[in-house]
């Protein structure tokens, strides 16, 4: 391993390690834009689940239109 991969190396708490990417990556201000909406929203909506203004399938399914809407970047993974 060179010294550089060395310092981009970093241990994990089970005691593996990963290299970490060299390169930055930016997102751009609408993807920022829909995580922000998408987080909003589902805030509103676990609100009004918790108040019994809706039920838990009303909340997924609204759920799932939110993920086609907003398209979060972590959608895919997301139970």
């Amino acid at each position: 391993m060179t010294e550089e991969q060395k310092q981009q190396s970093t241990s994990c708490p089970t005691g593996q390690e990963f290299e970490a990417p060299s390169e930055k990556k930016t997102v751009p201000q609408e993807q920022l834009q829909r995580e922000s909406d998408y987080v909003r929203a589902q805030r509103v909506l676990e609100s009004m689940l918790d108040k019994g203004l809706i039920s838990l399938s009303e909340f997924n399914k609204i759920t799932a239109l939110n993920r086609e809407s907003f398209s979060p970047m972590l959608a895919e993974i997301m139970p």
